[in-house]
C-alpha cells in the first residue's frame, strides 16, 4: 500500500473516533448540568478540556443572561459550541468530521462507495446543523448525528470493505485513538475525581455514572460488577476488562492484532521495535493487577501508557507513512 493512502486512511479513522468520544463527553456533561451537584460548572468543563487535549484557543467562560441568571441549560456555552462547531479549533468536533472527509476524499478510490456515502452525508448533516451561536436545539440534535453516524460508519466500513491491508490501517487509527482518548480521561478522573478515595456523597457517586457513560461502560459495567461503585472497580473495568471494547486493554489488544496482520501482509523488515512497544503495551495491561496499580502511583501507570500510544504513532509513520532506508535503520 502506498504511504499516502495508507496515511489518509489513518487519520481518517483516528479523526472519526476522537469526534465519536467528544462528542459523547460533552452530551454526558451536559447532562450533569442538570443535576444538583458540588462540582462547579468551570472545574466540569475544565475536566472536558484537559480530557480532549487542553485544545489551544478554548476557555470556559460563565454564560449568563442580562439579569444574572444562569441559562435554562447550562451546559451552552460558548466553549461547547466552539468544540462542537468551531472549524478553526482542530479539536471541535466539526473540524474532525471535516478532515476525515477530506482525507476519505483523497483515497476515494481505495474505500467502498457504502463508507463515501456514510461520510459525505454526515458531512452534510452537520453542515446544517452548524450555527453562529449556541443553540440547544441544534445541540441536541448535532450530538446523537455525530455519534450515530460515526458509528454507522464503522458498521459500513466492517460489511463492505475487504478486510485486507487497508481494512487494518483503519482499525489501527481507530484503537489507537480510542486508547488514548480513554487513557487521558481516566489520568483526568483519577487526579480530580478519585483523588479523594471513594465516597457516598452523591455528586461523587453522579461523577463515577458520568464516566462509566461516557464511555458507554454503564450498562456493561454492572453486568459484570452490579451497581457498586468503588473507585478500583471503575478503573479496573475501564482499563484492564479485556471484553469490553471500550476498555483500554482491549483497545491496545485490538491495536495489537491489527498492526500483527499489516505486518505479515507487508513482510517489511523494519516493523520489529513497533511490534515490540505494541507487544509491550499489551502484556503492561494483560498483567497488570489493579489493586498493584492503585497501590503504586495510578497516574504514573497511565501517563506511562500515553507515552507508549505516542511512541507507537511515531513508529507507525516511520515504518509504513514516512518510510526511508535511514528512518528505518534508525529505528
Amino acid at each position: 500500500m502506498l504511504s499516502r493512502v495508507a496515511d489518509s486512511l489513518y487519520w481518517t479513522s483516528r479523526y472519526l473516533e476522537r469526534a465519536e468520544h467528544t462528542a459523547r463527553l460533552i452530551d454526558i456533561n451536559m447532562g450533569l448540568m442538570l443535576d444538583r451537584s458540588r462540582v462547579s460548572a468551570q472545574r466540569r468543563w475544565q475536566r472536558v478540556l484537559a480530557a480532549v487535549g487542553s485544545a489551544q484557543g478554548m476557555g470556559w467562560h460563565d454564560d449568563r443572561d442580562p439579569n444574572g441568571e444562569p441559562e435554562r441549560w447550562p451546559g451552552v456555552t460558548a466553549l461547547v459550541h466552539a468544540l462542537c462547531f468551531d472549524t478553526t479549533k482542530h479539536a471541535s468536533i466539526t473540524a474532525c468530521i471535516f478532515a476525515a472527509r477530506e482525507n476519505a476524499r483523497q483515497i476515494r478510490d481505495e474505500i467502498s462507495t457504502e463508507q463515501w456515502q456514510r461520510l459525505n452525508g454526515l458531512f452534510h448533516e452537520i453542515s446544517r446543523l452548524r450555527t453562529a451561536s449556541p443553540s440547544e436545539r441544534n445541540l441536541a440534535e448535532f450530538l446523537p448525528t455525530i455519534i450515530d453516524g460515526v458509528h454507522l460508519f464503522q458498521g459500513v466500513t466492517d460489511t463492505t470493505l475487504s478486510h485486507g491491508e487497508g481494512w487494518q490501517v483503519l482499525r489501527v487509527g481507530r484503537y489507537l485513538e480510542r486508547a488514548w482518548c480513554l487513557t487521558t480521561l481516566l489520568d483526568v478522573y483519577e487526579r480530580e475525581v478519585f483523588a479523594g478515595g471513594d465516597s457516598d456523597d452523591t455528586s461523587e457517586y453522579l461523577e463515577w455514572i458520568g464516566l462509566l457513560r461516557t464511555c458507554t461502560a454503564f450498562e456493561a459495567f454492572c453486568r459484570v460488577n452490579t451497581a457498586d461503585l468503588t473507585h478500583e472497580r471503575i478503573l479496573g473495568f475501564l482499563l484492564l476488562d479485556p471484553d469490553f471494547p471500550h476498555s483500554v486493554h482491549y483497545a491496545v489488544d485490538s491495536l495489537h492484532n491489527a498492526l500483527e496482520a499489516i505486518q505479515q501482509h507487508t513482510r517489511t523488515q523494519h516493523g520489529g521495535e513497533l511490534m515490540r512497544v505494541a507487544g509491550r503495551l499489551k502484556a503492561t495491561l494483560g498483567f497488570a493487577q489493579v489493586g498493584e496499580i492503585l497501590a503504586q502511583d495510578p497516574v504514573r501507570y497511565l501517563r506511562r501508557i500515553l507515552e507508549q500510544c505516542r511512541e507507537i504513532h511515531d513508529l507507525i509513520y516511520a515504518v509504513y507513512i514516512q518510510y526511508s532506508v535511514e528512518t528505518a535503520l534508525a529505528v
